[in-house]
């Protein structure tokens, strides 16, 4: 009889995955209607600043990279930090983004041979979110990071990789797929953040920096999408960067009451 029992509870739990599995199919369907489509991003690459002394700095990675879901190149987050830069050590910075719509984190191969051929000093790296929508494994995406960021290093160049955002915070991913992406992308996360300091780069906690101001004001901080980022929120992905460049350049970290820590100028 335990043994007749023992069957039944695992029958009765592979029947309650199934269902699961199929609930979470028919939610990635409905998130897919629910997330609009916006247009290709503006191009971001430019010269910012007048100093004789160029900065190449190189942004590579996804949407969220390439600023998808913003109305205004000035509003693009690569244009933001190439801005902040230029204005936080008054020399002219050279910005080149490399970022391609779509891209998964193993995509970036070809994003890193072009910025280091173009002689990038400092990257930034902005990936993640595509690997968790296609459930690419995190241990497998943070190995793709790994390889990029060394791959960058060797060639000379400072990295900054932006970690995963929390997707639990998109509206139009109903429960319980919302719950599933927010421990998928935090796992990821903090896979992508080990595999970059290992590498020898500097990663920024982008999930735990911003994921409450994405949660709490989803109307400001996403574009109309409900996915991407808003102008507002790409302001935000900048300023949680912008120190992080600005150290691995050797320049002076802000801190509080300095003018170099205040928010991006509009």
């Amino acid at each position: 009889m335990r043994r007749r029992s023992g069957a039944l509870a695992v029958a009765g739990l592979v029947g309650v995955s199934a269902a699961l599995r199929a609930l979470v199919r028919a939610e990635v369907r409905l998130a897919r209607r629910r997330i609009g489509r916006l247009s290709t991003p503006y191009a971001a690459d430019g010269t910012h600043g007048d100093g004789a002394d160029a900065i190449r700095l190189a942004v590579l990675g996804d949407s969220s990279a390439a600023g998808l879901g913003v109305a205004d190149a000035l509003e693009l987050p690569a244009v933001l930090v190439a801005r902040g830069l230029a204005a936080a050590t008054g020399r002219r910075v050279e910005l080149r983004t490399f970022a391609v719509v779509g891209a998964q984190t193993s995509d970036l191969r070809p994003q890193v041979e072009a910025a280091l051929s173009a002689g990038a000093e400092v990257a930034v790296v902005m990936t993640g979110a595509n690997d968790v929508t296609h459930r690419v494994r995190p241990e497998v995406a943070a190995a793709h990071l790994a390889a990029a960021v060394r791959a960058l290093r060797a060639g000379g160049c400072a990295v900054v990789v932006g970690t995963c955002p929390d997707l639990g915070t998109v509206r139009p991913i109903a429960q319980p797929l919302r719950t599933w992406a927010r421990v998928a992308s935090r796992r990821l996360a903090a896979q992508q953040a080990a595999a970059t300091v290992a590498a020898g780069g500097t990663s920024v906690p982008l999930g735990d920096l911003l994921g409450r101001d994405f949660h709490t004001r989803p109307g400001e901080m996403f574009s109309s999408d409900g996915f991407h980022p808003s102008a507002a929120g790409y302001r935000a992905v900048a300023e949680a960067l912008l120190p992080a460049v600005l150290d691995v350049l050797g320049v002076r970290t802000p801190q509080a009451g300095d003018p170099l820590a205040q928010p991006l100028g509009h």
